[in-house]
């Protein structure tokens, strides 16, 4: 993807931060004519409150797009109807459609399987499994079917998550050995492995420090050559550096006081941070309010 960048010295509490924009060509091929997903109306709730209500957006294939707002919003629960997480909660119901290249991951003789297969996630902290590094990796593949080649399955995932160099004489060695960062990498590249098309991203360098997220970032950044990225933060300045575009949520109280999630405005993400529509948007994304 050809990117053009743009360097605002306003944007994001005055920090110095450069926005990733499409060209005129790349929006045109990554138009919501040909969107990863289509949400209509999606409403996801724990028994009966809406966790997040009526969200209705395109997500851009090949792109990163961001999901931030105030703690409580619903941002994991709205990033988690995307590959039917939610359905492994007993009392989560969603509502409304979520599209997925054209087809409905709720529709009837879907297999939700096949649906976190083909959309996989990385979540807020490392989760290796008590394996090794290798079979951390060959877990997916090897639970598909797939039994050949599996050498370099593991390989290749670990190289596309810039982790190859660091382990590849540690193959044999309990994921719990490798650092926090490279255990991340390792859960990334175990989600590679299974050869998805979508990465769903939940806060995922919360639990890292600055130098181990600058190379999480850059690492999102090669990936979306092949995959899209939907990534859900809470830092702001992260948004901004990486994501091509970011929806907004927020906070609304019910008639009985309820907390539900709702979208407030969904937009490249130069506009969200320096040109927001919406006031709410403008003041979140200032600090005015948190």
């Amino acid at each position: 993807m050809n990117l053009r960048s743009r360097r605002l010295h306003e944007s994001v509490g005055g920090l110095d931060v450069v926005f990733q924009e499409p060209d005129e060509m790349t929006q045109a091929e990554t138009s919501d004519a040909h969107p990863v997903f289509f949400l209509d109306s999606v409403t996801a709730r724990y028994g009966r409150t809406p966790a997040v209500d009526g969200v209705t957006m395109s997500i851009r294939r090949n792109a990163i797009t961001a999901i931030i707002g105030p703690s409580g919003c619903g941002k994991s629960t709205l990033l988690r109807c995307l590959n039917r997480m939610n359905d492994l909660i007993p009392t989560a119901t969603v509502e409304g459609s979520v599209l997925y290249n054209g087809q409905d991951v709720y529709a009837d003789g879907v297999d939700p399987v096949e649906v976190r297969r083909r959309i996989g996630m990385v979540f807020q902290r490392p989760n290796p499994f008590p394996r090794s590094v290798y079979e951390n990796v060959a877990f997916g593949p090897r639970i598909n079917g797939k039994r050949a080649d599996l050498d370099d399955t593991v390989e290749a995932s670990l190289r596309r998550a810039a982790l190859w160099d660091e382990v590849k004489d540690k193959l044999r060695d309990s994921a719990y050995s490798l650092s926090g960062g490279q255990q991340q990498r390792l859960c990334i590249a175990r989600a590679l492995a299974v050869e998805p098309d979508v990465l769903l991203m939940d806060e995922p360098c919360s639990a890292l420090d600055p130098i181990v997220t600058t190379r999480i970032e850059d690492l999102m950044q090669d990936l979306k050559r092949n995959y899209s990225i939907v990534i859900v933060t809470h830092n702001m300045q992260q948004a901004a550096r990486v994501a091509e575009m970011t929806a907004f949520l927020t906070v609304e109280l019910g008639s009985h006081s309820e907390r539900t999630g709702i979208l407030v405005e969904y937009d490249a993400t130069s506009t969200i941070f320096t040109m927001p529509s919406d006031r709410r948007t403008e003041d979140y994304v200032t600090g005015r309010i948190g």
